[in-house]
């Protein structure tokens, strides 16, 4: 099935949904938070265009071990673990084989939140509305992970914000968040990368220059 790419790139979509998140938020003391890699140029469109303080969020999906691409579940910041039960029950996975993906999961959001921080604290959550971007949502696992991890720190509210996504996995949102902004909602769904022209991996060195950048113009303001 040939499908007709709705976004250039990550940042064409970041324009579109940044556009549609400025007439829908109006809290002066917002903060963006990425997902990375991939939300990051998304999310700071969205920041640049608010404007609004921008950070990451570290998510890790738990994929099965020969079918990464099949999440399980997802970990974020904070210690929090989302699991997909009914897709864990259904092929009969262990706890032992769920808890060692866990582990290597986690060294590695260890390792890119040292990456791209830097040295950086985190930015402060509490009592501020929480943009939560990323450039699409499918199944929805990591940012089920991302929402929950984030509510302990006590947020005035969360907002996802997404370029695409599957309509269902949008509406079920609803119930987790207190909004949910989604640009376009294709149909059939299929995945988020489909509907990107260019969807080619965003680069650890990507994430950096844009956090330095958007560090900056938080101070001085963007052009």
């Amino acid at each position: 099935m040939h499908v007709e790419p709705i976004f250039r790139d990550r940042i064409h979509a970041g324009r579109t949904l940044a556009e549609r998140v400025k007439s829908a938020v109006r809290d002066s003391n917002c903060l963006v938070l990425a997902l990375p890699r991939g939300g990051v140029p998304v999310a700071f469109e969205v920041a640049r265009t608010l404007p609004a303080e921008l950070d990451i969020f570290l998510v890790r999906k738990l994929g099965l071990p020969g079918q990464e691409e099949l999440a399980i579940g997802a970990i974020a910041s904070g210690g929090v673990r989302v699991l997909n039960e009914a897709l864990v029950q259904e092929l009969q996975l262990s706890r032992n084989l769920i808890d060692q993906i866990t582990e290597r999961e986690e060294r590695e959001l260890k390792r890119r939140e040292e990456l791209y921080r830097e040295g950086r604290r985190a930015s402060p959550v509490r009592d501020r509305t929480i943009i939560l971007v990323d450039d699409g949502l499918a199944t929805g696992a990591t940012m089920k992970a991302a929402s929950r991890a984030l509510r302990v720190q006590e947020p005035k509210s969360i907002i996802v914000a997404v370029p695409v996504a599957a309509k269902q996995s949008c509406d079920e949102f609803r119930m987790e968040v207190d909004d949910v902004i989604c640009a376009s909602t294709p149909a059939p769904f299929m995945a988020v990368g489909i509907w990107y022209e260019d969807f080619s991996q965003t680069t650890d060195e990507e994430v950096r220059h844009l956090l330095k950048l958007a560090e900056r113009h938080s101070v001085s303001g963007y052009d």
